[in-house]
């Protein structure tokens, strides 16, 4: 993995307003900041995220925060303080972050498995990565069928930088893999409820081998270290999967032949047939495909103006770069090809788009399709499942304006 990273936030933001200024939007910027405040959170902040910006966020329970789909902007990076929050169990004790350095990692299925220190895998070598974040159950909400879980729309996303150790260096420095290696499997460090079978809760999920060239330790997020709520002082990230692959809190990492047995690996988050039970044989919630949606105009500022209005989005490959964005302002009966601004952070992280176009008055459908450098497009519909995972579909994130 290479160092993805190559711009300070300030060139990011600037590249984004620049882009925009070539648009002849130059204005925009601004004023739609302005009118970006977003009501109060209807409930409060909890504790562990008390630091962040309640007008940006919906709060669905102490364990899930959801990013307001007018909070996003233009820029590229996902501000720290308006970023989604998803726990399967209750953030550990602030304590924790007390002494991040003491903070203990253990390695398994290498050559020479140990424990390292935070300390120590510091001195194992640093990169930096921006990636999209992502819960595998952003876009529930627009199932029809309503699946348990928290209803996403689309705020259980956000693209970030990440700064740690890249894990092959650590698999390198432990003497390499051992033999029949087929699953990195990541273990957080929770405290489990008492009384139950700790494989009933724990928080461990395994991913393709495959995935450690490109995973980190890390320890840093956004420039700073990272927060209890994003996983501190130590998470697994894993570029271009589910959120949940990602794991906070991060106390064990092991190689071995076979997927985990918790259940949240075995049962949970399985795309299941709807009517079916969860099962193992079932294909798992790991790599994200292509996907995008609008951020802007959006309906909750009331009719627009007849003439030009700016359509804006992100759009995201999961493992791959994205290569283009068609914009369409009928529901997708036509599309405009739209233009990628800000810089390029690498095939990890999402684009933003933008596309000026004029509406006359009247209702006006607004969809967003992307496509990847391997040339998948974006689905229309999406693919139903029992537990309302891995929506792309860009009918379902389309937005409907009036123009009056």
């Amino acid at each position: 993995m290479k160092d993805s990273m190559t711009l300070p936030r300030r060139h990011m933001l600037a590249g984004s307003a620049a882009a925009l200024s070539a648009l002849g939007l130059a204005g925009w910027t601004g004023s739609a900041r302005a009118q970006q405040a977003a009501a109060p959170a209807a409930k409060p902040l909890p504790a562990y995220a008390g630091w962040k910006s309640p007008d940006a966020l919906i709060v669905h329970s102490s364990s899930t925060l959801e990013t307001r789909r007018s909070a996003f902007g233009t820029s590229v990076i996902t501000p720290s303080n308006q970023l989604y929050v998803r726990n399967n169990l209750p953030a550990p004790d602030a304590a924790i972050l007390d002494n991040r350095d003491a903070w203990t990692v253990s390695v398994e299925g290498v050559k020479n498995p140990r424990s390292l220190t935070l300390a120590e895998l510091k001195t194992l070598g640093v990169e930096t990565v921006a990636t999209v974040l992502q819960c595998s159950g952003n876009g529930r909400g627009f199932f029809p069928s309503k699946p348990s879980g928290t209803p996403w729309s689309v705020g259980a996303a956000g693209c970030v930088v990440w700064s740690g150790v890249p894990l092959r260096n650590v698999v390198a420095a432990l003497g390499g893999l051992a033999d029949g290696a087929a699953y990195l499997t990541g273990t957080g460090g929770e405290k489990l409820p008492e009384g139950v079978d700790p494989l009933t809760v724990l928080v461990e999920r395994s991913v393709p081998v495959k995935a450690m060239d490109d995973a980190l330790l890390a320890w840093e997020m956004n420039g700073e270290p990272l927060s209890l709520a994003h996983g501190g002082p130590l998470r697994l990230v894993v570029p271009g999967y589910q959120g949940v692959n990602n794991i906070k809190y991060v106390k064990r990492v092991a190689f071995g032949s076979a997927q985990s047995q918790a259940r949240i690996m075995s049962h949970g988050y399985r795309m299941s047939p709807p009517g079916s039970k969860a099962s193992p044989d079932q294909p798992s919630v790991w790599e994200m495909g292509v996907k995008s949606w609008i951020n802007g105009p959006l309906a909750d500022k009331g009719p627009l103006k007849p003439g030009q209005v700016l359509v804006h989005g992100v759009a995201f490959g999961g493992t791959r770069a994205i290569k283009g964005v068609e914009v369409s302002a009928d529901g997708g009966k036509t599309w405009q090809a739209a233009k990628l601004i800000g810089p390029d952070l690498g095939p990890f992280a999402w684009r933003q788009f933008a596309l000026p176009i004029r509406l006359e008055a009247g209702s006006h459908v607004l969809a967003s399709r992307a496509t990847d450098t391997a040339g998948n497009v974006q689905a229309e519909q999406r693919e139903e499942n029992l537990g309302g995972y891995n929506n792309a579909s860009w009918r379902d994130h389309a937005v409907t304006v009036s123009v009056a």
